[in-house]
């Protein structure tokens, strides 16, 4: 099997070097295929995009779930900080809307972060971050139900399910797709919400500019 190319006369550092070049390339390829496509995308294709050939590909990543968990691991980290700062925030309801927002936020900008954040391989990787994510969130629904903002019924599982309900908005172009993002929320938070004395609800953001018609019309990839 052939190497990776060198460019030096000596011994490993050129190896090194070409194989530590490779290695960001792939990954910053991955990144923007993952963000534009979704995870699905063929690792041919990523190879393609990086300008390195498929064996050396898996050289680095020598399955997909590894270079998923990899390109992912930033995020997860970002994850992490959004907990954080919900938890500590003194008003546990504008913590856990904030927390939501970002997370609408991320997935709007990134198509292959809500497949990610969902994956049920079991070498997923970040297992342990996962599991601490999910204690974290669970204490955030708690904290703004104790304040009675944040109603009796919510469960840390419904997470996914707002999740996957922003899924379909991602297929559309990124201008309407924030906005829609956005005003889908809304609408969430406000059935989320314990309203004192039944009163009036927040007004919405306003609606994307779209009709049914284009809904029907998207190209089957979305926003390619």
């Amino acid at each position: 099997m052939a190497q990776e190319p060198t460019h030096m006369s000596g011994g490993g550092e050129g190896l090194r070097s070409d194989a530590a070049l490779n290695r960001t390339r792939i990954l910053e390829a991955a990144r923007a295929a993952f963000a534009l496509r979704g995870i699905d995308v063929p690792m041919a294709a990523i190879a393609r995009r990086a300008g390195v050939g498929v064996a050396t590909l898996f050289r680095r990543f020598p399955t997909k779930q590894a270079l998923v968990s990899e390109v992912f691991a930033e995020q997860v980290k970002a994850c992490e900080l959004l907990l954080e700062t919900a938890l500590a925030d003194p008003d546990p309801w504008r913590g856990f809307c904030d927390l939501l927002e970002s997370v609408r936020a991320v997935q709007i900008r990134d198509r292959g972060f809500t497949q990610a954040f969902l994956s049920a391989h079991p070498d997923a990787g970040h297992a342990a971050e996962r599991a601490k994510a999910e204690r974290d969130f669970a204490e955030v629904v708690r904290r703004a139900q104790a304040v009675g903002r944040l109603r009796a019924d919510f469960s840390p599982h419904d997470l996914p399910l707002i999740m996957l309900a922003q899924v379909g908005i991602t297929t559309t172009s990124s201008e309407i797709a924030d906005v829609a993002s956005r005003r889908l929320l809304a609408y969430l938070l406000q059935s989320f919400a314990v309203r004192p004395d039944d009163g009036p609800a927040r007004s919405l953001p306003s609606p994307p500019e779209m009709d049914l018609r284009a809904v029907i019309e998207l190209p089957a990839d979305g926003r390619e």
